[in-house]
């Protein structure tokens, strides 16, 4: 079957879920895969300089709603690599272009699964920036997508080919420096000036560069403000969030490896937007529990305003076990706070790789599971922001029932765990 725009916009969510459409299986000893980067501000600028970098890929295309930063960009690639990359404003277009292997999705979180799906139903291998998801639900079809599809997904947590955590997560699961875990500790301590305060702006009409259709995508219609491009979106729940769900998913991600207890059973946010008044909505303080089945627990912060580091962490982890604790970057300390020195010839660290080094290997053995970092992974650690953030919405505690997916007992948390799409862009059912 040709794919075409047509037929990719009118093909059925039963048929792409059963992977209908063809994809590239074996690569040459010189072949290279083809990458789009779609979202070409912060990180997917981060993108294009990593896959121009990689000598096993070729960034032949970039999409971006953005008009003039598409051009922008564009002429920044040619410049680097001496090539001419395709461009394209409508992701859609992207999907149906056959000589594109691969996406890496640099986009607004709201968009992160819809363009996931949509790149798993085209037969292309994806790499998403995290957090994976907007909601909790979106989490859950991206998992069944990336099955169902057989592709390659990895998820933008790049902890997950850090020598050191590749090494560490296992010995504090196993026990043997400093005993079985009871705690982790995640820190999000950002203050930098995108954390100010956010100026009362009126809505208006988009900058003629701007598709704001096409930039909203998957949300629901809504004015343009001025506030929300390119990056303060992150502070709006209808496109963002918040920190926790930020900076943040990168250290709820090490932390929810390290304990490895799956979903919690209870969780409550707490905080507010402090120290000013201002039209952002998501909190620059927030104080996050998870406690899980047996017992073990998580605590998130998230502090965007003037504060101290703790342990020398102002963003990292700790963990605290039976006979001692474990600080990022400064290694497993015993009871009386003295170093613990791990033996590297028994518990040496592994080969590490580039983040992105890495899932373009994986693409080009087909191997989904050779990721650091799959959509199982993204899921759990995006999941917990988004619950965290449903209790800090609703204002009170949750228990929350890893088997059915949903808050026990309270509609309005579970209204929280799905948007209303816009008709054109809807993430398709698949669980």
């Amino acid at each position: 079957m040709e794919i075409t725009r047509r037929n990719f916009l009118g093909a059925s969510a039963a048929l792409v879920a059963a992977s209908t459409f063809a994809h590239k299986s074996a690569y040459s000893a010189n072949e290279k895969v083809r990458v789009c980067v779609i979202g070409l501000h912060g990180r997917g600028r981060v993108h294009m300089e990593e896959y121009s970098k990689c000598p096993n890929s070729e960034l032949v295309a970039l999409c971006d709603a953005d008009g003039g930063l598409l051009r922008s960009r564009a002429r920044q690639l040619e410049k680097i690599t001496g090539k001419k990359a395709k461009t394209y404003v409508d992701m859609r277009d992207v999907m149906a272009d056959k000589d594109i292997d691969a996406i890496s999705i640099a986009t607004p979180n709201h968009w992160h699964t819809l363009a996931a799906v949509w790149g798993l139903q085209a037969g292309k291998d994806v790499y998403v920036e995290k957090p994976a998801s907007w909601s909790f639900w979106e989490g859950q079809q991206l998992i069944a997508a990336a099955e169902k599809s057989g592709r390659v997904l990895q998820h933008g947590t790049q902890s997950r080919s850090s020598a050191s955590w590749l090494r560490d997560i296992p010995l504090l699961q196993s026990g043997d420096i400093i005993g079985p875990l009871y705690m982790a500790r995640g820190l999000c301590y950002k203050t930098s000036q995108s954390r100010d305060a956010l100026p009362f702006k009126k809505d208006g009409e988009p900058p003629r560069n701007l598709n704001w259709r096409l930039w909203q995508g998957p949300a629901s219609e809504q004015a343009y403000n001025p506030n929300y491009v390119p990056y303060n979106w992150h502070w709006f729940w209808h496109y963002g969030n918040g920190e926790i769900g930020n900076q943040g998913v990168h250290q709820l991600d090490i932390a929810t490896w390290g304990l490895n207890r799956g979903l919690p059973v209870k969780v409550t946010g707490t905080g507010g937007r402090f120290t000013y008044e201002d039209q952002g909505q998501t909190p620059n303080t927030m104080v996050s529990t998870f406690t899980y089945q047996d017992g073990t627990m998580l605590v998130f912060e998230v502090r965007n305003r003037y504060t101290n580091d703790e342990a020398g962490v102002s963003v990292g982890n700790l963990f605290y076990a039976s006979d001692g604790y474990y600080v990022q970057e400064k290694g497993f300390f015993d009871k009386k706070n003295q170093p613990i020195a791990v033996d590297e010839k028994k518990y040496p660290y592994p080969k590490a790789k580039n983040h992105f080094h890495n899932f373009i290997d994986a693409v080009r053995n087909n191997d989904p599971k050779a990721v650091f970092g799959n959509a199982t992974d993204a899921h759990i650690s995006s999941a917990h922001a988004h619950l965290a953030n449903t209790s800090y919405r609703i204002g009170t505690t949750l228990r929350f029932d890893p088997k059915t997916n949903l808050f026990t007992d309270n509609d309005e948390a579970n209204a929280l765990m799905k948007r209303d799409y816009h008709p054109d862009f809807t993430v398709p059912t698949f669980s």
